[in-house]
């Protein structure tokens, strides 16, 4: 998107790590010796980090993340190279994947563009360089009802059509294949 949160987030841990002046109490130490490793995903239709430049007519189906030039540019590319990070691109195929994973698997309902950083991390997995015996934490902010319409559709990309039966538990039960046997 417009890289304000990986700005604010890395803002955040510097300033967790260092120590900090107070009035009254002086000196204090830092709350942490360490900062992580920063990783941005971006929708590769609108991924101007990864290109270098800005994208003119950025295009993906996460909208949220479809900005091909964002306002926090300097505090993304900081937060990046401060951390020994990286910013990398994944495919509408892969947000999806990774949309549809996070509501069967975990239970979280996220618009397509918190699913970048989710598609990134199962990109990376898969390709071994995720690095092992390290906490990796990924932030999701957007609910998925600002984009309800993916959430209706299969993997193939077909729209998924709702089935009407009658209001009794064997009728339901027949339908969702839990029939007494």
């Amino acid at each position: 998107g417009n890289a304000g949160n990986i700005t604010a987030y890395w803002k955040g841990y510097k300033e967790y790590s260092a120590p900090f002046e107070s009035e009254t109490a002086g000196t204090l130490p830092a709350v942490s010796t360490k900062t992580p490793q920063m990783w941005g995903f971006q929708a590769a239709g609108a991924a101007p980090f990864v290109a270098g430049h800005p994208i003119l007519e950025p295009d993906t189906i996460a909208t949220a993340i479809r900005i091909g030039n964002p306002a926090s540019w300097d505090g993304a590319i900081a937060a990046r190279d401060e951390s020994g990070g990286f910013i990398d691109a994944v495919t509408d195929e892969q947000i999806l994947d990774a949309h549809r994973w996070l509501s069967a698997r975990e239970g979280v309902f996220v618009e397509p563009g918190s699913a970048a950083g989710v598609a990134g991390l199962l990109k990376k997995h898969a390709a071994g360089e995720v690095p092992t015996g390290k906490t990796i934490v990924i932030t999701v902010t957007g609910h998925g009802l600002k984009d309800p319409q993916w959430a209706l559709r299969t993997e193939d990309g077909s729209e998924v059509q709702p089935v009407k039966v009658s209001n009794d538990v064997v009728t339901v039960a027949a339908e969702l294949g839990l029939e007494e046997k």
